[in-house]
């Protein structure tokens, strides 16, 4: 019920104010289990996509947003439900297949789940080689993924900022990877890094950033 009422007002606002440039909605399914894989400027990132996607988009977040005291901690941890964010604990040592058992169950249901397979934001806005996380997800779930291609949401909420800047930003879909039957007989190691090398090609199209050839592996902070 939050989601519908938040995802009414919410959407026509934060896009009359950005006047966000989006292309290829069409390569989302409008039903059905799809992995949006993104690249990562921004903690806005989280927001953006689920605002200018006409369904439910879940992402991870860091529990801490929403354990938060007060009435600020209630209405934080509201606001987040109401983008689809599901909380996961960073610093609890099985985090990783905790997270990939929720994302599992999200697309199980039909849903539509948000991953960065550069695992962090990047700080000097050159785009990292992806992490396999994505690829087994689609290749354990058969969902296919469309990669997503950010651009200029790391000046809308540059690293630091508590506050949204008026930035006109773009957002690109890319057409679906369907990796079913694809990879039979491939070593499963193989297989993921392949897909995944595949999609983080496609983001640097869509985007245009330079690959830094390397993970970023800076902690995770978004």
């Amino acid at each position: 019920m939050l989601y519908g009422l938040l995802h009414a007002v919410v959407p026509p606002l934060a896009k009359a104010l950005w006047r966000p440039n989006v292309t290829g909605l069409e390569h989302v399914p409008s039903t059905g289990p799809v992995i949006l894989a993104s690249n990562h400027l921004s903690f806005a990132d989280s927001v953006v996509i689920p605002i200018v996607v006409p369904r439910p988009v879940n992402f991870l977040a860091k529990a801490e947003y929403f354990e938060r005291p007060g009435v600020r901690g209630r209405l934080a941890k509201a606001w987040y439900e109401s983008l689809g964010a599901l909380p996961v604990d960073r610093d609890d040592s099985r985090a990783a297949l905790a997270s990939l058992d929720t994302a599992l169950s999200v697309l199980a249901e039909g849903g539509a789940f948000g991953i960065y397979p550069e695992g962090t934001r990047s700080r000097d806005g050159r785009l990292y080689r992806g992490r396999t996380g994505v690829a087994q997800l689609a290749l354990t779930s058969g969902a296919p993924i469309v990669p997503v291609g950010l651009v200029d949401t790391d000046r809308l909420q540059p690293v630091g900022s508590t506050r949204p800047r008026l930035v006109r930003i773009t957002v690109t879909f890319g057409e679906p990877i369907d990796v079913r039957s694809r990879y039979d007989g491939v070593p499963p190691g193989r297989a993921r890094r392949e897909i995944t090398d595949e999609v983080m090609a496609v983001i640097a199209k869509l985007t245009g950033q330079e690959e830094a050839g390397v993970y970023n592996d800076r902690a995770p902070d978004a």
